[in-house]
């Protein structure tokens, strides 16, 4: 037997793991390393976070990915070469956090690697006739990370979701169901990266036949991209400071929400392809307000993120009350404008941060691939959700040996 395979079917028989989860979201801002220990599988799931730093990206990295990302067309040379480009850069990066936590690579177990979204195209959303299908693509090819450090590396994780039925995103459910579900209370695990969404988890520890997951629409990504369209030296606007400064334009708010995504039945899912500085652009045209102010702009943004969620809310529970316990996490979560406006509302909301489940708000998403790559070795497939609201019962992750 081939001794990495081996090994595999040893690391499945142990109590416990040792995963490090990568995450690079749409926001670009860095990879996110979280060392976690993983004890158990299925709803029984136990997680240590041990170590998480973010490693950010340099300038000349940001430059590198934003050339294709997003974009309908690149070139396919530079595409070939940025795919292994970035694996080297993320074996690197795990190396450089596991020296700086004086940790040997032999001590970790898996690494579990997300990489860079490119280009997310649901059938919804690219509507071609010729593609009846979903579609999405992660740079930072996992034999890369797996030579580069020496562990056993799973990656590419959305293809067996889109496989087996899905979108490919959010993936969000299978650890929020794994790891955060209660028996005491209903709740919304609300994701804020560059787009928002959310996971409803039923009051049970076990049942998953309602809990569903669902994108709702921008988060971040247009309030980071309309900053930096500004303010090229800054990454987004820290603390909300701008935003707060602002005051929302109802008339560019309506005509940001005219759009065929936020009348889309749930659960659906998007990205920045849709909601691009064109989509803002010609808004802004149809309501004369190409001249609005930083502050404005922002603040407009924010109310939009907020009302995405709110009515993906309010349309998933049309039928029944909400569930009140909402834990957020994401760069969004940092933002006050955006959470007052949340509040605003969903008025009968209690936020808090999962921080107070136990899980960083800022690991969550290295977390969560940790996890799917701990079931693909340990676990059995878990259905999430019926009808039009089921999550795929699959293992995701395709397996790279460091030799």
């Amino acid at each position: 037997m081939n001794s990495y395979l081996a090994r595999l079917c040893q690391l499945a028989a142990q109590p416990s793991r040792r995963i490090i989860g990568l995450m690079s979201g749409t926001s670009l801002d860095g990879l996110d390393v979280a060392l976690c220990r993983l004890t158990g599988h299925g709803p029984g799931t136990r997680l240590e976070l041990e170590q998480f730093r973010t490693v950010p990206y340099d300038e000349d990295t940001k430059a590198r990915i934003r050339q294709v990302f997003a974009r309908e067309q690149v070139s396919l040379e530079y595409l070939t070469l940025l795919n292994p480009w970035l694996g080297q850069l993320h074996a690197r990066a795990v190396l450089d956090c596991l020296r700086e936590w004086s940790i040997n690579s032999t001590e970790v177990d898996l690494i579990a690697s997300h990489g860079q979204t490119i280009y997310h195209a649901p059938r919804h959303q690219h509507q071609r006739p010729d593609f009846a299908l979903n579609a999405t693509l992660q740079l930072g090819d996992g034999d890369h990370v797996a030579v580069g450090t020496g562990i056993i590396t799973l990656s590419d994780f959305r293809q067996k979701h889109i496989a087996a039925g899905g979108e490919g995103a959010p993936l969000a459910a299978y650890g929020d169901f794994l790891l955060l579900s209660s028996p005491e209370e209903e709740r919304l695990l609300l994701n804020l990266g560059g787009i928002a969404n959310f996971t409803y988890l039923p009051r049970t520890g076990g049942d998953a036949s309602t809990a569903f997951s669902t994108d709702t629409g921008p988060g971040n990504t247009l309030l980071d991209a309309t900053v930096r369209a500004h303010h090229p030296e800054l990454a987004y606007d820290e603390d909300g400071r701008l935003a707060l400064a602002g005051r929302v334009h109802e008339g560019l708010v309506a005509a940001l929400l005219d759009h065929p995504f936020f009348a889309a039945p749930l659960p659906k899912t998007t990205g920045p392809e849709l909601f691009s500085a064109a989509y803002l652009a010609e808004a802004q045209h149809r309501t004369n307000t190409e001249t609005l102010t930083l502050q404005d702009a922002l603040a407009t943004l924010a109310e939009l993120s907020a009302l995405g969620v709110a009515r993906a809310v309010q349309a998933a529970f049309a039928q029944r009350p909400a569930p009140t316990a909402v834990y957020a996490s994401g760069g969004g979560a940092h933002n006050p404008a955006l959470m007052a406006a949340l509040q605003r509302h969903l008025p009968a909301a209690r936020f808090a941060s999962t921080d107070v489940l136990g899980v960083s708000g800022d690991a969550k998403e290295a977390i969560l691939f940790a996890v799917l790559a701990n079931e693909a070795v340990a676990g059995q497939p878990v259905s999430i959700g019926t009808g039009r609201q089921r999550v795929p019962a699959v293992g995701m992750g395709k397996v790279s040996f460091p030799g």
